[in-house]
């Protein structure tokens, strides 16, 4: 499958994604494992925007921002994770050429508005610590709700614009190695000279990565810079813990993306790829609320809180049965 290839002129209607195929052997394990993940990870996410929808102790900023983080995480995780487990149940299967392109789109939509919005998180935390006197007024209702509608349209905008411009060029290849439509799999098909599209893929990195990271290394510089100057032992020990959920998270996320795109194409493999498109794809958006519930008090407490009222009334329904 991978030796297939078109002329350019031909107009192409589906591609071949061709999945683990080199690991075909081990297929049913890998099922067994990402779909016990997808769930994880979807109930995980589905709890922790449950429990801060009705605390209203939780009704802040900081939690609003969780909850679009939980959001996106569902959303980016359930337009890869399907396709690839039906990938592993039947081996190589076909996209059709507008499925791809969608598929790309909303890739790119949704983790490049989890790149901004972890920037406006941690904007959210530089304003609590560095601010706390004002953090109320600034972070008010309107700006929360701009600062998430503009994570949005840069994702979409980034989606567009790329996906537009990739598949506006000829390919000369039907086979993807990779399981879904990840860019730099599909660099590989272009015809000719693609060093223009490499290009267009590290800037357009550059905006969706390395902008938004900028703005938060500033804004923990700033915040660390805050919290060293405060008398209180306590009070450092209270500051780094809301931030260091929040800088973990950064850290998985930016860490494993910023391997993925911000490097030549003369530097891909499709094993290594494959393996760091898993992290980003299915691992962090099921550490994202492991690290968020246990390493925070309020969402601890609220988790016990809910806990026992649903004890409480499952007890008061059996004592009726």
């Amino acid at each position: 499958p991978e030796g297939v290839s078109v002329s350019p002129t031909n107009i192409l209607s589906e591609f071949r994604l061709l999945g683990f195929s080199e690991v075909s052997h081990l297929s049913p394990l890998l099922f067994v494992v990402l779909f016990s993940l997808y769930i994880l990870t979807l109930m995980a996410n589905t709890v922790i925007a449950l429990i801060i929808n009705s605390d209203n102790t939780l009704h802040t900023p900081m939690y609003f921002f969780l909850t679009q983080l939980s959001c996106l995480d569902i959303c980016y995780l359930s337009v890869i994770v399907p396709k690839v487990l039906e990938n592993l149940m039947v081996g190589t299967i076909s996209i059709s050429k507008t499925g791809c392109a969608m598929q790309m789109f909303f890739f790119l939509f949704f983790g490049v508005a989890e790149c901004f919005l972890l920037s406006a998180m941690s904007f959210d935390r530089y304003v609590a610590i560095c601010y706390p006197l004002h953090y109320t007024i600034i972070m008010n209702s309107r700006v929360c709700k701009s600062l998430v509608a503009g994570t949005y349209i840069c994702g979409t905008t980034v989606g567009l614009v790329h996906t537009s411009i990739t598949f506006s060029l000829p390919f000369c290849g039907l086979a993807i190695n990779h399981f879904f439509c990840e860019i730099q799999p599909l660099l590989e098909l272009l015809c000719g000279n693609t060093s223009p599209s490499e290009i267009q893929v590290i800037v357009v990195a550059v905006f969706a990565i390395v902008g938004p990271f900028l703005l938060i290394i500033y804004s923990y510089i700033r915040i660390i810079s805050t919290i060293l100057k405060m008398s209180s032992a306590e009070s450092q020990q209270k500051a780094f813990s809301t931030c260091s959920s929040h800088l973990l998270v950064v850290t998985l996320f930016y860490g494993t993306a910023s391997s993925m795109y911000l490097r030549p194409k003369s530097s891909y493999s499709a094993s290594v790829d494959k393996l760091l498109s898993l992290s980003y794809t299915v691992v962090t958006p099921l550490l994202n609320p492991i690290i968020y519930s246990l390493r925070n008090e309020e969402v601890k407490g609220a988790l016990r809180k809910r806990w026992r009222k649903i004890n409480f009334l499952s007890s008061i329904y059996l004592k009726r049965m």
